[in-house]
């Protein structure tokens, strides 16, 4: 039962800080969705 415990607090803590490090504000999500908005703009703009 401990172990049980033990278990489901672990995977409890590990979804509470993957939510609040991708997907809070300033968050890991938003900064590739940003990278990837200038790097298309970059690569949009080089002349041939």
């Amino acid at each position: 039962m401990r172990q049980i415990l033990m278990t489901v607090l672990l995977i409890i803590t590990v979804v509470t800080l993957y939510m609040s490090i991708v997907g809070s504000d300033g968050g890991t999500k938003e900064q590739i969705t940003s990278s990837g908005d200038r790097m298309a703009r970059w690569i949009s703009g080089i002349s041939p």
